[in-house]
């Protein structure tokens, strides 16, 4: 891929992650900016993939509809980038052995892999939480179970749905060019 159509496409993923936020900003909990993180991540590798998660937390996180509290913000910002990090990490493992047409197991991992990054995620920012208003930490991570439970399965069904076609469709339409991950 051409150094311009990386960087228009990372630009793209950005966009599409703060519109889908700021448009799913009234459901809790419910978001697929981590998901196409995570594929940034796949896509560009782990260090592209952990930048885009920072990025688009900066921008999001300057202007949140819910108000801006900066340890929060830098908890948030650091710990999407888990998701590109993962994304990365990940890529040749899961899908040099998937087809092109996706199958039920390469699925279930991917639906796994959504939800324990999104255990990270909120364990993480709720301990910072925690600890920045000054509430005790079990405490925090039970107020916060309902909306975690939301984010997590949400998060394991969009990773296992959308990943494999999302990655076939971005390789159609980059004219058959290969991303470089799934192989046939």
């Amino acid at each position: 891929m051409s150094k311009s159509k990386k960087i228009g496409a990372i630009a793209v993923i950005v966009a599409l992650c703060l519109g889908s936020n700021y448009a799913l900003s009234s459901i809790p909990n419910f978001k697929v900016m981590d998901f196409l993180v995570f594929v940034s991540g796949i896509i560009f590798g782990s260090g592209v993939g952990a930048c885009t998660g920072m990025l688009v937390w900066i921008i999001y996180g300057l202007i949140n509809p819910y108000g801006f509290v900066p340890q929060v913000w830098v908890a948030t910002m650091l710990s999407e980038s888990i998701y590109g990090l993962a994304g990365g990490v990940l890529r040749r493992k899961i899908f040099l052995s998937s087809s092109s047409s996706g199958c039920f197991e390469i699925n279930v991992i991917l639906g796994v892999i959504g939800f324990l990054l999104t255990l990270i995620y909120d364990v993480l920012t709720n301990i910072v939480y925690a600890i920045t208003f000054n509430i005790p930490i079990i405490a925090a991570i039970i107020m916060g179970a309902p909306f975690t439970l939301v984010h997590e399965i949400s998060n394991s069904a969009i990773f296992a749905v959308c990943t494999v076609p999302l990655l076939n469709s971005l390789q159609k339409y980059m004219g058959g060019e290969r991303i470089d991950v799934i192989e046939k």
